[in-house]
């Protein structure tokens, strides 16, 4: 079963939407499914559901809610792209941070209050999942082509839960030179494992549309899913 459900704010002073996708049976863990620039669109349901049938609660929040809440677009239309790099532009990621951590607290709270929460995220998801690793109280964190994670890697001492990167080598967003940032920036860091695409760019574990690559979104998703059942 899946449906929109109100969250409550960390203030509690008002409410935002978030997808929610149950299980058949009693869920194992929970885990945030955090948008890209195009908001909780149906590639971002379709991954909420999958992690449903796989067992999980899967909440994907509505981060945009301030700007303009329900907003879908579509990656593969220009015109709808250029409103999702607008979008990107106005959004505050640190409220989009505590919303998250809001999310959080409403997806364990439905566990019963003590169970383990995984975040996964794609794009500017991507970007905010290992920012939630550094700042919110999840269990284990993955990320899909995040970008600006070079400029973020001062916060890693902050991670004490298990993180997974999912890395395009021609992403078209995250240039070589910051791939290899990232790279040295975290090979210290137990908590943090990287994974390399070799050719692949910029959204392609994408559901569905142009970006897609087939075999790269299998691998990735797989390791995530293994990932997850490892740490949850």
């Amino acid at each position: 079963m899946a449906e929109f459900k109100s969250i409550a704010t960390l203030e509690g002073d008002t409410h935002f939407d978030a997808y929610v996708a149950a299980p058949q049976g009693t869920p194992s863990a929970a885990i945030i499914v955090i948008q890209e620039i195009f908001g909780v669109n149906e590639g971002i349901r379709r991954k909420c559901d999958n992690w449903a049938k796989a067992g999980y609660l899967a909440f994907a929040p509505d981060l945009f809610w301030r700007i303009e809440p329900h907003i879908e677009l579509d990656a593969d239309q220009p015109d709808q792209l250029q409103q999702a790099f607008g979008l990107f532009a106005k959004f505050d990621q640190d409220q989009g941070i505590r919303d998250l951590e809001a999310t959080i607290k409403a997806a364990r709270s439905a566990l019963g209050g003590t169970g383990k929460i995984g975040v996964v995220g794609y794009c500017l998801g991507g970007r905010l999942a290992f920012m939630s690793a550094c700042r919110t109280d999840g269990d284990a964190f993955v990320g899909y082509y995040g970008v600006g994670i070079d400029g973020l890697v001062g916060e890693q001492h902050a991670i004490g839960k298990p993180v997974l990167l999912h890395i395009a080598t021609a992403d078209g967003f995250v240039s070589a030179d910051v791939q290899k940032a990232m790279h040295e920036g975290l090979a210290d860091n137990r908590h943090v494992t990287l994974h390399d695409y070799e050719g692949l760019d910029h959204g392609f574990a994408a559901e569905m549309g142009d970006r897609r690559d087939e075999a790269g979104a299998e691998l990735a998703d797989r390791r995530t899913a293994d990932f997850f059942a490892q740490h949850l």
